[in-house]
């Protein structure tokens, strides 16, 4: 069957792009052929700096027929009515008469002949390439079309065939109909280049695997993982040949640069040893986020004054003029470094923090000096909760942000918090304080190391904490794909920060704290709304570690002692754990069966009735052996639950929900609820709503998912 094989060649893609732009063309053409009625064994997409490129495989050479039947007017309407269905249909239509159920009916028959499959794809293609979408495009000549660069040819084959209509790149409305080509059109061909620099010339290809060797052998490489594992097993073998030295890991940077070069050539390059006296994260800063530079450590984990950069480009010096190119400005960039050090370290981070007055944090929240006296308050409260100094809590927090106004996060804002915690250091500050402030960011994703010591747990909490229920209290909520404020990933820091360092922290009273510093602030804070988001981030967080997510909904519903919902997030996933092996258990799935039957039996009683049987059983109307062995186990495990769940024993707690298994199997055998006794009835219906609260004062069965019988 044939193969297609789609290629667009354009100008530099920005490679941050060219992933999601891969499979967005994957998944338009594909849908394309889909809907069409062609199906296909296999697909698959790839970038490089210059194009995308698309192979599928086992397309049929035309559409399948198809036969479709439309039912018409009854045979006895009106001539006019009948006439029109006549006139509705396409040309070769056939109209017969046929007897149904609901009387004598006009069908017309309409046989529809597949059409061939290079006609479909010109459609395909030209719907793809006005519905693909950039975060940021541009029109180019006398196009309509917006694309992220200028395209500059369009290879397309099938079965080794070019399908030579011209896709029009105007708007379907100048163009004078959908498929029309107008004055701006691309041709499509089975033509592409390699190479800008090293194989410029034009080549044609007769499939993927011919495609895929030429481009190959005009210096390209089509695949990104074939790049990043070149770039990768280069790089270190040049840094331990030539220099001894171990590639720095850098997942992250390895897939721009191979997002950047489509012929990787790596080659080392050298530090002047005058800038090696700066700090070690301000050097991988500037060769990391500026030049895209690797780079490379000692023996015992050290920065030396070697680097890796990637070329794209073979040259005849063996790269001797590049390399030196690339010291030049890397010289440049770290002067330039080397002068902020030196400036900014002449004016303490103390006296900074008056300058964040004139720093807007949020129109509604103030500046970022009214954020650093909320945080500093509130780490002041939650010290204690993390084992902290309040003092030395309340001076990190204090200067956490002044490097904010410092010349060299003005230059590099990559390092704020890093360089805050040197400078820190410089004007003579705690240890303690100094890691606070260089940490109080973190985590900032699921990979980023956690902050573990306890001022910097204590500031990096307040400062999430306070920037939640600040966004909170003024509606600037996430709402879908949208979190402009990265609420999510605050979110996400809080559970990690409690979570990891197994803190006795209660979110109300941290966000009631919180909330307290915000005096003057328009007043939307819904705390149980916060709490659910967090419990939303927490299930994201678990799914990595199979938890099911039912399982946190079922304990957060539970009351926490003292009342409310549960907030404690260790306390919280020490009872999921519990139940999670619990449900994993046969008793625990049983129960829950026995927990559905029960509670949709009440349910549907209590509806029929316009009453509940929420209320205590009368224990002299139990005239069953079985009833009367349900409730003595019922009082039982009410008694033992509350006093495991005192101890925060949750793994007891549930061993003794496990005894109330062979009773309430055992009640559902032999008693009957709905008896014709009513007095019998009703108080059966209260013994079976014991069931669901003796059930839910562990967790809230109702939640869990399965169940059923």
């Amino acid at each position: 069957m044939p193969e297609l094989l789609l290629e667009l060649l354009s100008e530099e893609i920005p490679a941050r792009m060219q992933a999601r732009a891969a499979e967005d063309l994957k998944r338009l053409v594909c849908d394309g052929l889909q809907a069409a009625g062609l199906s296909f064994t296999k697909a698959d997409a790839f970038a490089t700096p210059r194009r995308l490129a698309l192979v599928v495989d086992g397309i049929p050479a035309k559409q399948p027929d198809v036969d479709e039947e439309r039912r018409g007017p009854r045979a006895d309407a009106p001539a006019q009515a009948i006439d029109g269905f006549k006139r509705s249909l396409p040309k070769g239509a056939t109209v017969e008469l046929r007897d149904t159920d609901k009387g004598r009916f006009h069908f017309a028959v309409i046989k529809r002949k597949g059409r061939p499959v290079d006609e479909i794809l010109h459609e395909i293609v030209y719907r793809t390439l006005w519905n693909f979408t950039w975060p940021k495009s541009m029109k180019w000549g006398t196009t309509d079309l917006k694309w992220i660069r200028p395209i500059q040819n369009l290879l397309l084959i099938i079965g080794g065939r070019v399908p030579h209509a011209p896709i029009p790149m105007l708007h379907p409305s100048r163009a004078g109909g959908e498929f029309l080509t107008g004055d701006a059109s691309i041709e499509p061909s089975n033509q592409t280049r390699g190479h800008p620099f090293l194989a410029p010339k034009i080549f044609k290809v007769k499939s993927f695997a011919d495609y895929k060797k030429k481009l190959r052998a005009a210096k390209v490489i089509l695949d990104a993982a074939e790049r990043r594992e070149k770039i990768q097993a280069d790089a270190e073998k040049l840094a331990k040949k030539e220099a001894g030295l171990k590639l720095k890991r850098d997942p992250a940077l390895l897939d721009e640069v191979a997002g950047l070069v489509e012929w990787p050539v790596a080659r080392l390059g050298t530090i002047d040893q005058a800038f090696m006296e700066l700090p070690p994260e301000l050097l991988t800063t500037v060769m990391r986020h500026h030049q895209k530079y690797f780079a490379l450590t000692d023996g015992k984990g050290r920065l030396a004054p070697r680097f890796v950069v990637v070329l794209n480009t073979e040259t005849r010096d063996g790269g001797k003029a590049a390399v030196a190119g690339n010291e030049r400005v890397l010289r440049a960039r770290l002067a330039d470094a080397r002068f902020f050090w030196d400036q900014d370290r002449k004016r303490t981070l103390e006296s900074r923090v008056g300058d964040l007055g004139g720093r807007v944090f949020h129109a509604r929240l103030g500046t970022v000096w009214d954020k650093v006296e909320r945080i500093a308050t509130l780490a002041e409260r939650l010290a204690k909760h993390c084992n902290a100094d309040p003092a030395d809590a309340r001076r990190a927090a204090t200067l956490a942000k002044a490097d904010l106004s410092t010349g060299m996060v003005g230059e590099f804002p990559e390092l704020q918090g890093v360089i805050g915690r040197y400078y820190a250091l410089h004007d003579g500050e705690k240890p303690a304080v100094a890691d606070a402030i260089g940490e109080h960011y973190s985590p900032q994703g699921p990979n980023d190391d956690c902050p573990s010591k306890p001022v910097s747990v204590t500031v990096a909490l307040a400062d999430k904490i306070d920037t939640l229920v600040g966004f909170w209290s003024v509606g600037e909520k996430p709402t879908g794909s949208r979190d402009p404020f990265a609420l999510r990933r605050a979110a996400l820091g809080v559970i990690r920060l409690v979570v990891e360092n197994k803190l006795r922290l209660p979110l109300g009273q941290a966000f009631a704290a919180a909330k307290a510093g915000l005096a003057g602030v328009e007043d939307g804070f819904d705390a149980a709304d916060l709490l659910a988001f967090i419990a939303d981030r927490l299930k994201v967080h678990l799914r990595e570690k199979n938890v099911r997510h039912d399982l946190i909904d079922a304990v957060f519903a539970v009351e926490k002692p003292g009342g409310g919902r549960e907030d404690d997030l260790v306390r919280l996933l020490a009872r999921v754990d519990a139940l999670g092996k619990f449900m994993k258990s046969s008793d625990g799935a049983n129960l829950h069966v026995a927990y559905k039957r029960a509670a949709n039996i009440v349910r549907i009683e209590e509806k029929k009735d316009k009453k509940r049987y929420d209320g205590a059983y009368d224990l002299a109307l139990l005239a069953e052996d079985e009833e009367r062995t349900l409730a003595t186990f019922l009082a039982a495990a009410t008694e033992g639950a509350a006093a495991a769940l005192k101890n925060e024993d949750f793994t007891a707690a549930m061993a003794v929900l496990a005894r109330l298994r062979r009773p309430v199997d055992d009640f559902f055998d032999h008693v009957t609820v709905n008896c014709d006794d009513a007095k019998l009835r009703e108080n059966r219906l209260r013994l079976l709503s014991g069931i669901g609260s003796t059930l839910d004062r562990v967790a809230d069965f109702s939640k869990l998912e399965g169940g059923e019988r």
